[in-house]
């Protein structure tokens, strides 16, 4: 995958953990465990943002021809003789 993907995540990850030093901060313990598993659920690499993130860069690069190298015409891929 290009460079663009880890930058992403990357800036992703220091958003989550700014939301989650305010959250922790502000919420007691026992309100924050749940919201910090909440934000990391809808954020984070299992099934959240960052998933699908993930996903839409890939699918991006696959339908630019850059997963197999070669050019796609039409939405098919053209062999090389």
């Amino acid at each position: 995958m290009t460079q663009l993907l880890p930058l992403l995540l990357e800036t992703l990850n220091v958003r989550i953990n700014r939301v989650l030093l305010v959250a922790e901060a502000a919420l007691p313990h026992s309100q924050f465990q749940p919201y910090r598993k909440i934000v990391l659920n809808e954020f984070g690499h299992s099934n959240g943002l960052a998933r699908d993130i993930e996903r839409i860069v890939a699918d991006y690069e696959k339908g630019n021809g850059k997963e197999s190298g070669r050019p796609i015409h039409a939405g098919k891929e053209v062999p090389h003789d």
